[in-house]
C-alpha cells in the first residue's frame, strides 16, 4: 500500500495542507461578539452518505449486498458524480473508486475528491465503503478559494484539471435574485472564471462529454418568479473555457445530462401532468436554437421520473428518480432505451427509503445515488442539538439547532424549541431534554426577569384569524405542577409573544378585529391586567419582537400589498409612534421572523433575498427553499448573508452571549424522518385500462 504523500501530487498535497490550516486557524475566535441560532427544515435528520450499485444484467437483479457506501459517515454528503478516467487526480491504482461530491463538514459547504483503494467494486459484498483500508480524501473546494467568502456548492463535475460547479459567493445586489451561478476552477493554478453572465442564475451544471460544452437550467435574464415547486427554467449551453456562445436549447426544462455532443436528457413536468424524462438532439448542419433542436419525450405518463442521469455514449440507457403511485418513496431506476422498461433499483435494495440524484459511471457499469441510512453501518457523525455552521462574520457564530422556533434563556444555560407537537426545554449542552407544552404550539420566548418562564402560542400555525390560537405563559421549573397559563382569552390567533425588557407586557399578534394586528398586554395577569392595540389596519402585522432597550418593536407585515405574501420588516416604538419600514423585500418578497440582537443594534431574520439556490426537486421537501438568514442594522444598513443553502433556513434567534463555534451533540436518534417533496405526491389521474400500458413494462 502506497502512502497517501505517494499518491498524490505534489500540488494537491499543499493544497490540502494549505485547507487544512486555514480551517484550524478559524477556530481561533475572538470569544467576544454574538451567537444566531436558526432552524432549517429536515437538515438535522438527513445524514446523507453516496451510495453505489452495480448495473444489474439480464439475470441477476441489485441485493443489498451489492450496494456499497461510497462516503465516510462524516456529516452530510450528497450529489455526486464519477469523474472520467482522463480526469484523474491521482494515480491509476488496481480497483479504484473516484468521486467527486459535495459536503457540508466543518460548518461549510465544499466539495471533495475521494478515492478508494484496495476494494473489489465488482464484488462489494456487504462491504463498506468506510471499511476500505485506503481511503485517499481531498478537498478540491472550500470556503478559502472563495476568498473566504461563504457560499453554497453544488452539482459539481470534474473536465480534465477543471472543476465545473454551482456556487453562490457573489451578491447580485438585486432582490429576490438568485445567487447561483456557475463556475470554473483549474485545479492546479486555482484560477477561476465565472461561467454564467452577470444578472442571470444557473442551476444544474452537466458538462458533455467532450467537455466542449456545459448546460443548465437557467431562467435567463427574466429571473425567478417566487416558484417552490418545479422550477420553469430552460435548458441552455456554452463553452465550457469562458461560458460564450451562450444559447437557449429547450424550453421548460431542468436537470440537464449529456450521452455526447449532440444530445442531452432533461426533465420537465408534461401536458398530462407528469414529470418525465424528455431528450433533445441538436442539429449538425445548422446553428442551435429552441427551433432547430428536436425534442422527444422518453418515460411514459403514469409514474413521475426527473434528475436523469446518463454515461458517455451509451445509448442502452438511462437512470431516473421515480415516484410511483402507491409507493411514498423515491426510488432509483433504469429506463431501458431499447426496450422501453422501467428496471427497478433502489426498492429491491432498501424499500421504505428516499434515494436522490443518481449519476452512472463513464464506463455504465454502476449508478451512485444518495440517501439517509440513519444509523446504518458505520455512521461516525452523531446527531447534534446545535450544529455549526461557518459564519460570514468575525466573531458572530452561527448554529443550527434541531428544532424550530429556538430561544435561550436569559443566562443562556436552556433552549426552548417546538418539535410538533409540543415546546421542549434542553440544557445548552444537549442534556436534559423535556417537554413542557404537549399540544401544538409555536414560536417560544423567556421571560427576562422571571426566571423559568416560558411564552409561546398554542394552536395550529399557519391558521386564519379565527382560528383559536392563544398566548400562553409556561413555568418550566416548577417540577412538581407543571402547567400553563392562559394569557389571551379570545382565541382570534393570538400568537408570536415577545416580552419587554423589563418583564411587564408581551407584544404578539392577533386577528380578533378580523384582520392580523399588534396588541401589548400585562405579561403577567394577559388581557385581564391590561390591553392595548398598538397597530390597525386591513393588513397582517406579525412576528414582532421586542429590542432589549425596550424602544423598539420589530415585526413583519404585508401592509405594503395586503394579501399578496409579500412581507417586509417595520419597526415601531411601543407608544404606536415612529413606523417606518426597515426591510424592503422587493416584488412579492419575503421577509420575516426579526429578532434582535442583545445590543438592540441589529436585527436576524429569514428572507427570499437571495432567491432559489437549486432545483427543489433535487432535495426532500421545503415549503419556502428560499429561506436563508440575513442580518442589517436599524438603520437599513449593513445588509448580510449569513447562509446559503438550498433548504429552508428559518426563525433565527439571537443568543445573550457568544459561544465558540463547535458542535454540540445530543442523545436523540431519530434520523431519516424527513418528508419527500409534497408536491410530487400529487399523481395525474390514469384511466385505469391504460395504467399497465403507461408505465411500459417494469422488469424485476
Amino acid at each position: 500500500m502506497k502512502p497517501m504523500s505517494a499518491m498524490l501530487p505534489i500540488f494537491f498535497f499543499l493544497y490540502l495542507i494549505f485547507s487544512l490550516s486555514c480551517a484550524a486557524a478559524d477556530r481561533e475566535t475572538s470569544s467576544s461578539g454574538g451567537t444566531v441560532i436558526f432552524t432549517t427544515l429536515g437538515r438535522s435528520d438527513y445524514a446523507f452518505d453516496i451510495f453505489t450499485l452495480p448495473i444489474p444484467s439480464q439475470l441477476h437483479q441489485p441485493t443489498p449486498s451489492a450496494e456499497l457506501r461510497i462516503t465516510d459517515g462524516v456529516s452530510v454528503n450528497f450529489n455526486g458524480h464519477f469523474p472520467p478516467p482522463s480526469s484523474s487526480l491521482l494515480p491509476h491504482q488496481t480497483s479504484q473508486l473516484q468521486l467527486i461530491y459535495v459536503t457540508e463538514r466543518n460548518g461549510s459547504s465544499a466539495i471533495y475528491y475521494d478515492a478508494l483503494y484496495d476494494v473489489d467494486v465488482a464484488h462489494a459484498g456487504s462491504r463498506s465503503a468506510l471499511e476500505i483500508p485506503v481511503r485517499v480524501q481531498v478537498r478540491l473546494l472550500g470556503f478559502e478559494q472563495s476568498n473566504n467568502r461563504i457560499s453554497m456548492k453544488d452539482k459539481p463535475s470534474l473536465s480534465g484539471e477543471y472543476l465545473i460547479y454551482v456556487s453562490t459567493h457573489e451578491d447580485t445586489g438585486v432582490p429576490r435574485t438568485s445567487w447561483a451561478a456557475v463556475y470554473s476552477t483549474h485545479l492546479r493554478s486555482g484560477l477561476t472564471r465565472r461561467l454564467t453572465p452577470r444578472g442571470v442564475a444557473d442551476f444544474s451544471p452537466a458538462v458533455s462529454p467532450s467537455g466542449v460544452w456545459t448546460a443548465v437550467a437557467s431562467y435567463g435574464i427574466e429571473g425567478w418568479d417566487g416558484e417552490v415547486e418545479e422550477l420553469s427554467t430552460d435548458i441552455y449551453i456554452f463553452l465550457t473555457r469562458d461560458g460564450s456562445q451562450r444559447v437557449k436549447l429547450v424550453e421548460h426544462g431542468g436537470w440537464p445530462c449529456w450521452v455526447d455532443d449532440s444530445t442531452l436528457y432533461f426533465h420537465r413536468r408534461s401536458g398530462d401532468g407528469w414529470i418525465s424524462v424528455y431528450r433533445a438532439i441538436l442539429p449538425e448542419d445548422k446553428p442551435v436554437s429552441t427551433e432547430s433542436v428536436t425534442v422527444q419525450r422518453v418515460t411514459p405518463p403514469g409514474l413521475h421520473a426527473f434528475t436523469p442521469a446518463t454515461s458517455p455514449g451509451n445509448n442502452k440507457f438511462i437512470a431516473v428518480a421515480t415516484r410511483r403511485p402507491g409507493s411514498s418513496y423515491r426510488h432509483i431506476e433504469l429506463f431501458d432505451l431499447v426496450n422501453n422498461e422501467f428496471v427497478e433499483l433502489t426498492r429491491l435494495v432498501s424499500p421504505t427509503t428516499h434515494h436522490l440524484n443518481p449519476f452512472i459511471s463513464p464506463d455504465s457499469t454502476r449508478v451512485g445515488y444518495h440517501k439517509c441510512d440513519g444509523n446504518g453501518n458505520g455512521r461516525k457523525s452523531p446527531q447534534f442539538l446545535l450544529e455549526n455552521v461557518r459564519s460570514p462574520v468575525p466573531n458572530l457564530s452561527l448554529f443550527r439547532v434541531d428544532g424550530s422556533f429556538p430561544s435561550f434563556s436569559p443566562d443562556g444555560d436552556r433552549i426552548a424549541f417546538v418539535d410538533f407537537p409540543g415546546v421542549y426545554v434542553v440544557n445548552q449542552d444537549g442534556s436534559n431534554r423535556r417537554r413542557v407544552f404537549p399540544s401544538s404550539a409555536f414560536s417560544t420566548a423567556w421571560d427576562p426577569v422571571r426566571k423559568g418562564i416560558i411564552y409561546t402560542s398554542a394552536g395550529p400555525d399557519f391558521a386564519s384569524e379565527r382560528t383559536e390560537v392563544d398566548i400562553i405563559s409556561i413555568n418550566v421549573d416548577d417540577a412538581d405542577q407543571l402547567g400553563y397559563k392562559k394569557l389571551t382569552t379570545d382565541g382570534q390567533n393570538n400568537a408570536f409573544p415577545s416580552p419587554s425588557p423589563d418583564g411587564k407586557w408581551i407584544v404578539f399578534r392577533s386577528g380578533r378585529s378580523g384582520h392580523k394586528n399588534l396588541y401589548i398586554m400585562d405579561a403577567v395577569e394577559g388581557e385581564t391586567g391590561g390591553l392595548r392595540r398598538l397597530t390597525e389596519g386591513q393588513w397582517t402585522d406579525t412576528m414582532c419582537s421586542w429590542s432589549p432597550d425596550g424602544d423598539w418593536i420589530a415585526f413583519a407585515s404585508d401592509r405594503d400589498n395586503p394579501g399578496s405574501g409579500s412581507f417586509e420588516l417595520y419597526l415601531i416604538h411601543p407608544d404606536g409612534s415612529g413606523l417606518r419600514r426597515l426591510v424592503k423585500s422587493g416584488s412579492a418578497g419575503r421577509a420575516n421572523h426579526p429578532s434582535f440582537s442583545p445590543d438592540g443594534k441589529t436585527l436576524v431574520f429569514t428572507s427570499d433575498y437571495g432567491g432559489i439556490s437549486a432545483e427543489p426537486i433535487s432535495n426532500p421537501h421545503h415549503y419556502q427553499p428560499y429561506g436563508e438568514i440575513f442580518t442589517v442594522k436599524l438603520d437599513g444598513s449593513d445588509l448580510t448573508r449569513l447562509t446559503h443553502n438550498s433548504f429552508e433556513d428559518g426563525t433565527p434567534a439571537w443568543a445573550p452571549f457568544y459561544m465558540k463555534p463547535a458542535d454540540v451533540a445530543w442523545p436523540k436518534t431519530t434520523l431519516c424522518s424527513f418528508e419527500e417533496c409534497h408536491w410530487l405526491n400529487v399523481m395525474p389521474k390514469v384511466h385505469r385500462g391504460n395504467a399497465t400500458k403507461l408505465q411500459c413494462g417494469v422488469r424485476y
